[in-house]
């Protein structure tokens, strides 16, 4: 499989920084059937910062309104998909180094059955440059 990058739409929120937390946030969508193409979490400062990248942003804002979350503004990312294999990613991530384009951060995995997947994120200013140069859809 080729690799394949998207864009993908995620919002933010802030969750104290203890056991449980996040099992409480992902159980309000799990109830409500939202699923995610991914969730990232690191602490940041006393509180822990949760990035999530649902499927369907619709239902994913409804359910988050009901449950009186307080995200963040909607903000954009990367996901990047193909076959695993030693240095799957790099072909990704030379296309936008060579334009100047610096990835703020990445996160990638083996996602079984030989592919691979990661999300990545660049600077606001950055993103329509690096969409155009990885044929982003």
């Amino acid at each position: 499989m080729a690799d394949k990058v998207r864009q993908v739409d995620y919002y933010n929120l802030r969750a104290p920084n203890r056991p449980g937390s996040g099992e409480k946030i992902l159980n309000v969508f799990k109830k409500e059937r939202v699923s995610f193409t991914a969730v990232h979490a690191f602490p940041n400062g006393k509180t822990t910062q949760v990035d999530l990248v649902p499927k369907n942003g619709r239902k994913f804002l409804r359910v988050a309104r009901k449950a009186r979350m307080r995200l963040s503004q909607k903000k954009k990312a990367f996901v990047a998909e193909g076959s695993d294999r030693a240095g799957g990613l790099v072909s990704v991530l030379e296309k936008i180094s060579a334009e100047g384009i610096n990835v703020t951060a990445v996160t990638g995995l083996a996602a079984g059955k030989g592919r691979y997947g990661a999300i990545f994120w660049v600077k606001p200013g950055d993103y329509r440059k690096a969409a155009k140069v990885l044929d982003a859809k």
